[in-house]
């Protein structure tokens, strides 16, 4: 089975467009989302209605979960005064022009999805969130300690941890006390990437009838990279009342 995991869209309709155009050239068999479709751009309703017209299951991102309590706080973390009122900006907008029925989906919206698979004398269980199982935004970077990150699945119960958050793209195997390999996947982003790459990124994961929890090659992760109209979202940004500091970070995937 392949599956398509993306996240962190963040209102950016040019990079969701160029997403469904090379996702569909992948055939997956089934398709997540793991939040974060608004703010920071001017389009977040025409990526809700994109994501819903294609009934993809969703989970909330905490951008999300503050656009649809109508609530001037995105639980993002900004390290500056400087990105701390661009934030205001940015929230204030994307409150402003989400429509009721954009806001209704994505008050909705579930804090996790879990799927369990019975595979050969295995449980395997993918988990997909945000940003952590504990909490919708908290980060879960790539230097993660290692006994910290393993806490988090086993507390889970993930075989296999999907999420966003941090718009940084990793894959990490990690071993337990029993030998069991578990997985924590960082799928990237959509819209709004910070890896300093600022080509759209989703995963691809692939689970066969030989999947299991004894053998880390078993589980396969594919990062896709894929190109999208940059300056029309970065202008669109430029022409808007969102901070210009906005665009510059989407020609340059910071």
């Amino acid at each position: 089975m392949r599956i398509a995991l993306f996240s962190d869209i963040h209102a950016n309709l040019p990079a969701l467009e160029a997403f469904f155009e090379d996702v569909d050239k992948q055939h997956p068999d089934a398709m997540y989302c793991l939040g974060d479709m608004v703010g920071y751009n001017i389009w977040p309703n025409e990526v809700i209605q994109a994501i819903r017209g294609r009934m993809i299951p969703a989970i909330a991102g905490n951008y999300d979960f503050g656009i649809g309590r109508s609530s001037d706080e995105c639980g993002c973390a900004y390290k500056t005064d400087e990105d701390k009122a661009n934030g205001k900006v940015s929230i204030s907008f994307t409150n402003q022009v989400t429509a009721p029925a954009e806001r209704n989906y994505l008050r909705s919206l579930p804090a996790h999805i879990k799927v369990e698979f019975q595979l050969n004398d295995d449980k395997l269980n993918l988990f997909l969130v945000h940003g952590s199982p504990r909490k919708i935004n908290e980060y879960l970077f790539e230097d993660r300690d290692e006994k910290s990150l393993l806490r988090i699945m086993e507390q889970a119960d993930a075989d296999i941890l999907c999420f966003g958050h941090t718009h940084k793209p990793y894959h990490r195997t990690l071993l337990d006390e029993k030998g069991h390999y578990r997985h924590a996947i960082n799928t990237g982003s959509v819209g709004k990437p910070k890896d300093n790459d600022p080509r759209g990124c989703y995963v691809i994961l692939t689970i066969n009838e030989t999947s299991n929890i004894t053998d880390k090659d078993s589980v396969k992760v594919d990062f896709i990279r894929f190109t999208y109209d940059v300056e029309k979202a970065a202008k669109a940004v430029e022409e808007s009342p969102l901070p210009d500091v906005y665009a510059d970070m989407l020609r340059n995937g910071y």
